[in-house]
């Protein structure tokens, strides 16, 4: 592992296991990666493993400190928490890789049947429970996901996509407790993808080709095929993530990715995809940092009193309590730790 001038190190792992985290590899552009500690852990999911995948985050309008965290425990459950970490409910037998909030619409990608559903919740903002409103099959063998909301019609879409590299474009339609889905987009990026997210200031909709980089296409279900690339993945490609590339969030006037074969993240401008530099998360206190990253998620909202300017929340690959590797779970990090460079975050999302 390089330890760059002023890194915080890694706690090193005392014990030889197959769980015990690898060394990252060196970052792909090597420069010195910003550190910043979290300040908050979730618990652990249930599964042991590689179980815990991609956070989302559902926004209280009322009192923003009773946001909740939306975990992934692809072994077998979707788990809900407070700000503090604390577990606040559990739906078990599902088995969602991805999930994304708009409102109070949670969607989860489950691959686990032979074609994939999206499994559609609601969010009750008095108790914050989440109730099942919809399971809808899809044509991609539903792994990763997303969701949209257009600016232009203020129609909601769910873009879920698969390790073949095939992503489909689903309408979802909400009235009242009723949930209704039809697919009008379908189109393939030949590899395989996971992690994305959709822009709904600007209507770009980011995909992480985990072997090659990070591409941006249209949201729009009209929006065709065309596509920029923002960022190359090594070894293939030239550029500044490390293979995989996995998770992807926005928050205010940057765009983060995880790359997880450096165990860092890359931050890039919203509007022009500039890249501005990479950060790790590394232990702060009695908080360990987030190594082998999946799914990331970030908000500029304030949060309460714990979270001010917003959070960055990542998925921990080795969940560490001292040199023993625990279930794994999501670490939240104050935002202002994590802007690069520091800026004014002027457009809120989600």
């Amino acid at each position: 592992m390089r330890i760059a001038a002023g890194l915080i190190a890694v706690v090193a792992v005392a014990v030889v296991s197959s769980s015990v985290p690898p060394e990252p590899r060196r970052a792909a552009a090597q420069e010195t990666a910003v550190t910043a500690g979290a300040t908050v852990e979730t618990e652990p999911v249930a599964h042991s493993g590689d179980a815990a995948d991609d956070p989302a985050i559902w926004f209280d309008p009322t009192d923003a400190a009773r946001s909740l965290v939306i975990g992934a425990d692809k072994k077998g459950a979707l788990e809900t928490y407070d700000l503090t970490g604390k577990r606040i409910q559990r739906i078990p037998d599902v088995y969602p890789n991805n999930v994304d909030v708009r409102g109070n619409v949670v969607v989860a990608a489950d691959d686990d049947t032979d074609e994939g559903v999206l499994r559609i919740y609601l969010v009750d903002p008095t108790t914050r429970q989440l109730t099942s409103a919809a399971t809808v099959p899809t044509r991609v063998t539903a792994h990763g996901l997303c969701l949209y909301r257009s600016p232009k019609t203020d129609k909601l879409y769910a873009f879920p996509n698969s390790v073949s590299g095939r992503v489909e474009q689903w309408e979802l339609t909400v009235r009242g407790t009723v949930v209704t889905a039809k697919s009008v987009r379908l189109f393939t990026l030949g590899r395989a993808v996971e992690g994305c997210v959709a822009d709904d200031a600007s209507g770009a909709l980011y995909i992480g080709e985990e072997k090659v980089g990070i591409w941006r296409y249209g949201a729009e279900p009209d929006a065709g095929r065309s596509r920029t690339m923002v960022d190359g993945a090594r070894p293939e490609r030239e550029g500044h993530l490390q293979a995989d590339v996995e998770g992807l969030a926005i928050a205010g006037d940057r765009l983060y990715a995880s790359s997880q074969g450096s165990s860092d993240y890359t931050v890039y401008g919203r509007m022009d995809n500039k890249y501005l530099g990479r950060f790790r998360v590394v232990n702060s206190g009695g908080v360990d940092g987030c190594q082998d990253t999946d799914g990331i998620e970030a908000s500029s909202r304030p949060l309460g009193t714990a979270f001010p300017a917003g959070v960055f929340i990542c998925q921990d690959g080795y969940n560490l309590r001292g040199t023993t590797v625990e279930r794994q779970n999501f670490k939240l990090i104050p935002l202002d730790r994590v802007v690069l460079p520091i800026g004014t975050l002027p457009i809120p999302y989600p």
